[in-house]
């Protein structure tokens, strides 16, 4: 997916998160959006997500050449960020079966292998909220990069892992995530985003 931003700006009440930004996030390529902590780099994503309008600007989607709506935008990405929450009450196989009744599997994959994939099959009957922070977001980075859709959206995806944690994200992303447009948001570059060929300075817009 192809994604072009046009003098796109953002603010709550009078303050302006950032503005007049222009720039285009290529078909299959990964992007970063970097910037300190409550730079704005969240808000962006959501504006990019299609959860936030922008106060000034437009955002253009096309996947294949032909120009996605915004009402539609949903069908075709996946996000992953903190303020995301997992139901819960399900175990992790109603989590996954959940999930993956709204989006497709990714070709040759299903709920068993996605399970192996996580390293935790005996949590597979086990309610997601015995799982640990850790845990929890291994299942949110499996339902994003797992569904087979042309864009994904990452907000700190190595928050709450651990050493053996972001390895195991590094080598999702270099199985799964090559032929897909992908957005990160990062503050620890050179940890979660170093595959990145594009960024994005958030700070260079705050006027």
């Amino acid at each position: 997916m192809n994604i072009h931003l046009e003098n796109i700006g953002k603010k709550f009440n009078t303050e302006w998160i950032f503005r007049d930004l222009s720039f285009s996030f290529e078909e299959r390529t990964a992007s970063s959006i970097l910037g300190r902590n409550g730079s704005g780099k969240s808000t962006l994503l959501q504006v990019i997500a299609g959860n936030l309008h922008p106060t000034s600007g437009t955002v253009t989607y096309r996947c294949n050449g032909n120009q996605i709506a915004s009402d539609d935008l949903f069908k075709h990405l996946t996000l992953v960020a903190p303020y995301m929450e997992l139901i819960e009450d399900f175990t992790l196989k109603e989590m996954l079966e959940f999930h993956f009744s709204f989006k497709h599997y990714l070709p040759g994959y299903d709920l068993a292998s996605v399970i192996e994939l996580l390293e935790f099959p005996a949590m597979k009957h086990k309610q997601i909220r015995q799982f640990s922070s850790g845990m929890k977001q291994r299942v949110k980075l499996v339902l994003a990069i797992l569904s087979d859709v042309p864009l994904i959206l990452l907000d700190e995806p190595t928050m709450n892992l651990d050493n053996a944690g972001i390895s195991w994200y590094l080598e999702l992303i270099r199985k799964f995530a090559g032929k897909r447009t992908m957005i990160i948001c990062s503050n620890l570059h050179h940890t979660e985003s170093a595959f990145a060929t594009k960024s994005l300075q958030i700070e260079d817009y705050k006027r």
